[in-house]
């Protein structure tokens, strides 16, 4: 059987004080009245919105690829009527020329990232997710191969998203729960669109059923949860917390971040990026319930032969994802001072089902390319457990 290379892409804590619980109850407080942006007034410059038919609603159908290699399809659908949203802020993936994007989507970068990324989730929410003018890929490659960059503007693209947001909270939001959800560069900006906006405000954080922020080092004291980069938003510990947070990047367990990884680091002394498992909040080992993209392209970074996911393949494979169950175990670890979400395939050669997943760059970056794809399944039920949660609370 082949690799598959996937091309381009912690304690019990009360998490919603009883004077927040009060204040959900209340009639929702608009933070932001009178709010309205010229740029997110326009639906064109929203991937995905509740409102409106788009990427997020179609075709996302996976075949499910048992142990034995017998398949069965696993049919999407969406939400009828959701009871909470989510708010997503997609990663670097851009290919536009210069070092900040454009509010264009092309559908091999933000339109196919969204996809992969967000999409699955409106089984459960209504999806909310904005264009906005990124740091580009070009940039960052150019960075990494020692050439000099077109000039960037990070405060761009952080203006973008608090904007974008405003306008969703001033006049779509309505009182509703909303799980904030984004990777990488998204995942950045949504740690400081929640230090800046939403940990500080009590009414807003009422509302928010949890974050889950991917790829990036949340900064938690050693030995707590809340006290780091947020002041009030703890991490989750069991799928009925609320009004916390979610965050992980994940290694090879055989392949741990080295000394110079971009993920899992400390940022300063007594502090230690936050892990918490999505397969198993309390801690401890747990299967993920990946859902990759039948043609093995989880970011359109790299591209590679599209896999031979069972052998031999006793029926086409024609839906755009499949899914491995108890393929992939997971569970945080410490290694060196970086902490980290360790992934173990569990490919047998005996087996007809493909040995590995992929989504490796090099050892610094770790299986960066697939922390969505990787457990997806598991971020969907915990959205939906969470949201059902913070419906009961509120």
């Amino acid at each position: 059987m082949r690799t598959l290379l996937l091309g381009g892409a912690v304690l019990a804590a009360t998490i919603v004080s009883s004077a927040e619980a009060s204040a959900g109850k209340r009639a929702a407080v608009n933070p932001y009245p009178g709010y309205h942006s010229a740029i997110y007034a326009d639906p064109a410059h929203w991937l995905c919105r509740g409102d409106t038919d788009d990427v997020c609603d179609h075709d996302l159908d996976a075949t499910s690829v048992k142990a034995n290699g017998k398949t069965r399809t696993e049919s999407w659908h969406e939400a009828k009527h959701p009871k909470f949203d989510c708010f997503y802020v997609y990663p670097t993936i851009s290919n536009d020329p210069g070092g900040n994007s454009d509010l264009v989507p092309a559908a091999a970068d933000e339109l196919f990232v969204v996809r992969q990324q967000a999409a699955r989730l409106g089984t459960t929410c209504r999806v909310f997710a904005p264009v906005y003018r990124q740091v580009t890929l070009t940039a960052l490659i150019a960075r990494l191969a020692g050439r000099t960059p077109p000039p960037t503007d990070p405060a761009l693209a952080y203006g973008d998203v608090v904007d974008a947001w405003k306008h969703y909270i001033a006049n779509d939001n309505e009182g509703r729960g909303v799980v904030l959800i984004g990777h990488s560069q998204g995942a950045s900006l949504l740690v400081n669109l929640i230090k800046n906006e939403i940990d500080p405000n009590p009414d807003l954080r009422a509302r928010l059923v949890s974050a889950i922020l991917l790829g990036t080092s949340l900064q938690v004291p050693a030995g707590q949860d809340v006290g780091g980069d947020f002041a009030n938003i703890p991490l989750c510990h069991t799928p009925h917390d609320t009004g916390c947070a979610i965050s992980y990047a994940s290694f090879r367990a055989s392949a741990p971040p080295p000394a110079n990884s971009l993920f899992g680091r400390s940022q300063r002394p007594g502090w230690k990026a936050a892990c918490t498992n999505p397969a198993s909040l309390r801690g401890g080992k747990g299967w993920l319930h990946p859902f990759l993209p039948t043609d093995g392209a989880s970011l359109p970074i790299f591209m590679a032969p599209r896999p031979r996911w069972v052998d031999p393949e006793k029926r086409p494979i024609t839906t755009p994802f499949v899914t491995l169950p108890r393929f992939v175990e997971a569970e945080c670890a410490e290694t060196n001072g970086f902490v980290y979400l360790a992934l173990r395939p569990q490919g047998n050669p005996a087996d007809p089902r493909i040995d590995d997943i992929g989504g490796d760059l090099t050892p610094e970056w770790g299986l960066h390319l697939v922390d969505a794809n990787i457990a997806m399944g598991d971020l969907v039920a915990l959205a939906q457990r969470e949201g059902r949660a913070w419906r009961a609370k509120h």
